[in-house]
């Protein structure tokens, strides 16, 4: 059967955050899925790359056709979420929809901050995985590398980049409406990753009070709080220490919230109703949402911090058009080469023929010429043989035509022949 360009999956603008966290699956997981995916799905699924970001959760397939409504269901039995509640979220893309959306995506046109780097380099992360797990092959590989081509393309033509109002940004943005100045804030890290990197480069520019690194790993914290002269606490310490922090922002792999509304409640209450901002920037959340009703938190989930950059892409629509154009560019010529790339086994299978023919006279010849037959009387035989079996399919199917068909042949033969003009 034919093989497809299949996407699905579900975004900050399809699904909100709380039906995003119950289908994230962290870069451990990445493998699992894949494996279980192409288990489930046998040969009809060729290859399969996952994309999982706190804004999205994608599948990029090459699969027959008929896979592509069953892939909601099976993304709903591996995360254990009911089809039913997980359907209405869900968007489906094939062929050159798919590689638009593919091409979209890297270029930072479907992101929540328009023209933002980050999703590039999590595409490259989930093309890595894909092949370390076996699941990638030629035609995904290919799409990919286009995919990255043109995100840099879009990048290095287009201005949708500029001034990008980053995530980070939104994050001090949000803690400032709180606290106004942040230098006298004791700010909170928990994680170690880019994203809390990206924060902490923008909230360190406040000359805050302090800042300090919480992680999992305490090595990997010691070496982001050495570059912006921060402290370290273990994830332990947490319950004993929440309550001197003025700002936490939270981003982590966690499958289970860190912060729970008991440890929240009771670091508010020793902190004597002074408030306390939170940015939970996981998906899945790290901080538990009852804590936002607290009277004293303010709760800012990733989707908050979107709706704050979105109001500062005006800049930058303006090149969306540009954008839209190189991508709607390159999308064809995708095409172009996935169509070539089906009408190769015809291509190989004509050439076989082809040379099964040429075999079959040049073996005849050499018995002529063995049995002592004039060289120049066998080349004449070889060149009359090779004709007669090249032009008897076209002339057959000529024959045996009739009507539209006679018709469509008479014009197709012309292209398909030799043209001694062309060779001269």
């Amino acid at each position: 059967m034919s093989v497809d360009v299949l996407t699905f999956g579900l975004n900050h603008v399809s699904a909100p955050v709380d039906v995003r966290e119950r289908v994230s699956m962290p870069v451990d997981v990445l493998r699992p899925a894949l494996d279980a995916l192409r288990s489930a799905f046998g040969s009809s699924v060729r290859e399969a790359a996952i994309l999982s970001t706190c804004n999205r959760t994608e599948i990029y397939c090459a699969a027959e056709p008929h896979v592509a409504e069953k892939l909601p269901s099976w993304m709903a039995d591996f995360n254990r979420v009911e089809a039913i509640n997980l359907r209405p979220h869900i968007y489906q893309y094939q062929q050159n929809e798919a590689v638009r959306h593919a091409f979209r995506v890297a270029s930072g046109l479907d992101s929540m901050v328009l023209g933002e780097p980050q999703i590039l380099g999590q595409m490259k992360d989930a093309v890595r995985a894909a092949s370390d797990a076996g699941a990638l092959g030629t035609l995904l590989h290919q799409l990919f590398q286009r995919t990255f081509s043109v995100a840099k393309e879009v990048r290095s033509q287009t201005a949708i980049g500029a001034h990008s109002v980053s995530m980070a940004a939104a994050a001090v943005r949000l803690a400032e409406r709180v606290f106004g100045d942040l230098s006298k804030a004791k700010i909170l890290f928990i994680g170690a990753g880019e994203m809390i990197e990206l924060c902490a480069t923008h909230f360190a520019a406040c000359r805050p009070q302090s800042l300090t690194v919480a992680n999992r790993t305490v090595e990997r914290a010691q070496v982001l709080a050495s570059r912006y002269a921060a402290q370290t606490m273990k994830l332990t310490e947490l319950p004993d220490k929440l309550a001197s922090f003025d700002v936490v922002v939270s981003c982590t792999a966690s499958s289970l919230p860190i912060l729970g509304l008991g440890m929240v409640e009771r670091a508010t209450r020793s902190r004597r109703r002074k408030p306390m901002v939170m940015v939970d920037l996981a998906v899945p959340r790290d901080i538990e949402t009852e804590v936002g009703r607290l009277d004293d938190v303010y709760l800012y989930s990733v989707d908050d911090l979107g709706r704050v950059v979105q109001s500062g892409t005006d800049a930058r629509r303006a090149a969306v058009v540009q954008a839209e154009a190189i991508i709607e560019a390159r999308v064809q010529n995708f095409m172009h080469w996935l169509e070539n790339r089906q009408i190769v086994p015809t291509i190989v299978t004509i050439h076989q023929a082809a040379e099964q023919v040429r075999q079959a006279e040049l073996d005849r010849a050499r018995r002529l010429l063995a049995k002592g037959e004039s060289p120049e009387a066998v080349l004449e035989q070889l060149a009359h043989g090779l004709t007669q079996k090249y032009i008897h399919g076209p002339l057959a199917a000529l024959n045996h035509s009739r009507d539209n068909e006679r018709e469509q042949l008479l014009n197709l033969l012309p292209r398909l022949l030799p043209s001694t003009e062309r060779r001269r």
